[in-house]
């Protein structure tokens, strides 16, 4: 079935066209769409890490939902804009206009619809500018739909506990959290006896950074050869269910509050 980490009662696609008309409270009703990338994780991760985590998270978060808080999830996009990582195969990249339609197109059907409330829960963090762009234009066109564009993994969570200094100032990709999550959601998919550890070289400027204010423009191959951009080592299935929890318990909170919020029209 296609649901994937999304509970069944909670996957709008499993209601027929009746069912979803008489939902109640359709205007308050919140609307999850994961949005994920296919693209390499280094060595010893699968390339479809984003898409797991943005799903794992949210139906992790769905599952636990008190039953009076309405809130479905739709089927994941699991392609979005990846380019930083085309050198390595494996990646596979919808250009940034694509996404923009694609995004954009299922907001306006959810509003079709009836809902007034959607969360685009983002996995990957090459993209947040393209989903929040669509959640602009949609706003912009309908002035009483309340669209929230997030990275799943930015809300509070367990994972400081767990890495180093470095790992925080430097990590984006491939490192310590998201192994420790996809050991948690897929560990099958997880090739510890591959892991590589690599982080940026020194930035040639006390400005400029390849992840900050103001930020240069890269792609992953100009931080090494392996895709990673992290230390990965340590990471445990323990460390990422907790993770995994934590961050959920905060989706938890974050859609009773969209749910229970009147917005300003």
């Amino acid at each position: 079935m296609i649901h994937g980490y999304i509970p069944p009662h909670r996957f709008l696609p499993y209601l027929s066209w009746t069912d979803i008309a008489a939902l109640p409270d359709r205007e308050n009703t919140v609307i999850v769409l994961p949005v994920g990338a296919i693209e390499q994780h280094g060595p010893h991760l699968p390339c479809s890490v984003d898409s797991v985590i943005s799903s794992g998270v949210l139906g992790k978060a769905l599952e636990r939902l008190p039953a009076e808080i309405r809130a479905f999830g739709l089927a994941p996009i699991t392609y979005g804009k990846s380019d930083e990582h085309l050198h390595f195969p494996g990646t596979m990249t919808l250009t940034g206009p694509t996404l923009l339609a694609t995004i954009t197109e299922i907001g306006e059907s959810v509003y079709r619809a009836g809902f007034r409330k959607l969360l685009l829960a983002n996995g990957h963090g090459g993209q947040p500018q393209v989903l929040e762009m669509a959640a602009r234009e949609l706003r912009l066109r309908h002035g009483d739909f309340v669209i929230v564009p997030y990275h799943v993994s930015r809300l509070s969570n367990s994972s400081g506990k767990y890495i180093s200094d470095q790992e925080r100032r430097l990590a984006m990709h491939a490192g310590h959290s998201e192994t420790a999550l996809m050991l948690a959601l897929a560990p099958d998919t997880v090739h510890m006896e591959r892991a590589v550890a690599n982080f940026p070289p020194v930035f040639p400027s006390k400005v400029l950074s390849a992840d900050g204010r103001p930020a240069c423009a890269w792609t992953a191959r100009d931080f090494g050869p392996s895709g990673v951009i992290g230390d990965p080592f340590g990471a445990t299935v323990e460390q990422g269910h907790d993770i995994l929890d934590t961050l959920a318990d905060s989706w938890v909170q974050a859609l009773t509050d969209l749910f229970h919020m009147q917005w300003v029209t």
